[in-house]
């Protein structure tokens, strides 16, 4: 029946009939819903990676952050754990020499284990404040705490070395010590020595110096010690020098008393001055001493007169001194000077030789021996045409 409508019939393989009226249109609206989804799912896909990126990098700024903390904290531990150190260990003396710069004489603390790191010394001096450091000695201990160091080195050297120099007599010694020992009162040494309270066990009773008598080289006086406590150092060393070159015994042997032997040592040191010429001088000297011949040393003259080497003149001969060896025969009364091992070694044990004169032959220091005062007068000559004294 033809009611007007339109009838949709399928057709196998063929196209769909015409559409109903506004299904185009449904068609559309419902394509537009599906686009604003997809797009709304992509701005949120986009919001979250956001956030999951904030979160991984706040992640990361903590982990850096406790690394931090955690190296900081490790670092403050072993920097205050250093700085404390201790328990304290044996002592050292440590030596500043002049001028050192801060770097060397944090060098020297490492090298001396009086602080175990540099790196937290130096920062321990930018917190505190870095003294200015003094040359000298320092009695210091391995491990000690850093504020002790500072506090000893603030304060100044308190060890302080005294050299006994071979050839230099006890006058000599005397205003050494006297300046090279601040904290002892001006002349406290030399009133000790020449007191007699410290005895050497090589001096006859009564001898009224200890000069020839001290052990040779460096002595440190530590903080607190006396001028007695040093005394008795120099004693002990000389008494261990004089043991070892068998001076008692070798004495004997040569018809003279060990201290007699100790004083021609002293005349072998000054007169001989280079160790190898030792031997020679100490044979003259007991080759004269034999015959009753005057020893004639320049360097006894000299010792009366508180001279350390230099011209003799005619009218230092004439003194009336009994160290004056050109007017009086045998020995002085008293060494000369401090001598060596090496001239006591010497005067112990000289060589055979007919020799009773020496003379000074080349600027190198040797010594030419002779026998005959025609050998001594060609020598005399040689020197003086070499320009020699």
């Amino acid at each position: 029946m033809d009611d007007g409508r339109e009838t949709v019939v399928d057709q196998p393989g063929g196209s769909p009939g015409p559409l109903p009226a506004g299904g185009a249109a449904r068609g559309s609206g419902s394509a537009a819903r599906s686009g604003r989804g997809d797009g709304q799912r992509n701005r949120w896909e986009r919001s979250r990676q956001r956030r999951l990126r904030r979160r991984r990098f706040v992640a990361g700024l903590a982990v850096v952050a406790l690394a931090v903390i955690g190296a900081a904290a490790y670092a403050v531990t072993w920097y205050l754990g250093t700085v404390a150190q201790g328990p304290a260990g044996s002592t050292r003396v440590v030596t500043i020499a002049p001028g050192s710069s801060a770097g060397a004489v944090t060098a020297v603390l490492v090298r001396d284990g009086v602080v175990s790191s540099g790196v937290a010394w130096q920062a321990y001096l930018f917190l505190h404040g870095s003294p200015s450091v003094g040359s000298g000695g320092y009695l210091l201990r391995r491990h000690q705490p850093y504020g002790a160091v500072l506090a000893r080195l603030t304060a100044g050297p308190d060890v302080f070395p005294v050299t006994v120099t071979v050839g230099t007599t006890m006058y000599e010694l005397d205003r050494q010590v006297e300046s090279s020992v601040p904290q002892w009162s001006a002349g406290a040494f030399a009133q000790l020595a020449a007191s007699g309270a410290a005895r050497s066990p090589w001096a006859p009773p009564g001898t009224p110096t200890l000069d020839g008598l001290l052990g040779t080289g460096t002595y440190l006086v530590m903080p607190g010690e006396s001028p007695a406590t040093l005394l008795a150092q120099m004693v002990a060393r000389f008494d261990r020098e004089a043991t070892a070159a068998g001076l008692s015994q070798a004495a004997r042997a040569l018809g003279i008393t060990p201290y007699q032997a100790v004083v021609a040592a002293s005349i072998v040191e000054k007169e001989g001055y280079y160790p190898k010429n030792f031997g020679g001088v100490a044979r003259v000297i007991y080759n004269r001493l034999a015959v009753g011949m005057p020893l004639q040393m320049d360097s006894t003259v000299l010792y009366s007169l508180h001279q350390d080497g230099g011209p003799v003149t005619p009218a230092d001969l004439r003194i009336a001194s009994p160290y004056n060896t050109y007017l009086h025969t045998g020995l002085p009364p008293t060494p000369i000077c401090f001598p060596s091992a090496a001239a006591l070694q010497a005067a112990a044990h000289p060589p055979p030789g007919p020799w009773r004169y020496f003379e000074l032959v080349s600027k190198d220091g040797t010594l030419a021996f002779e026998t005959t005062i025609a050998q001594h007068n060609r020598d005399i000559a040689v020197a003086r045409s070499r320009g020699l004294p």
